[in-house]
């Protein structure tokens, strides 16, 4: 595994965790669909959520969050498109981005309905 995918895999885990703490159920991770991938998908109350995790070991080129471009939304949403109808979704959606900074102390961001198609 390479050091950039280690890096992913801990902000992955790190979000999960700190989505569990708010009270949500992750009901997969890493949802592959073609070539687009889900990091994270989770429920609360009648909510399945979508989440995009960008994590970074420092900031020094900018934010995490920054780094969700158009090109990324698109294949998220034609990812979720698939997991709705495979599971038959009949409640709300939202599409969030959670930012981890790792660190001695990670910085964890939810951004909530970030990703607007």
């Amino acid at each position: 595994m390479t050091d950039k995918m280690q890096t992913g895999d801990n902000g992955e885990n790190l979000a999960a965790d700190f989505l569990i703490g708010k009270g949500y159920t992750i009901v997969a991770r890493k949802y592959r669909s073609r070539q687009a991938e889900i990091d994270l998908i989770a429920k609360r109350d009648d909510w399945l959520v979508f989440i995009e995790v960008k994590t970074r070991s420092s900031n020094a080129w900018g934010e995490p969050e920054a780094f969700v471009n158009s090109a990324k939304t698109r294949l998220i949403y034609y990812a979720a498109e698939d997991y709705i109808f495979k599971t038959n979704w009949q409640g709300n959606i939202r599409f969030d981005i959670i930012s981890v900074k790792l660190g001695p102390y990670p910085e964890i961001v939810h951004f909530e309905d970030a990703i607007v198609y």
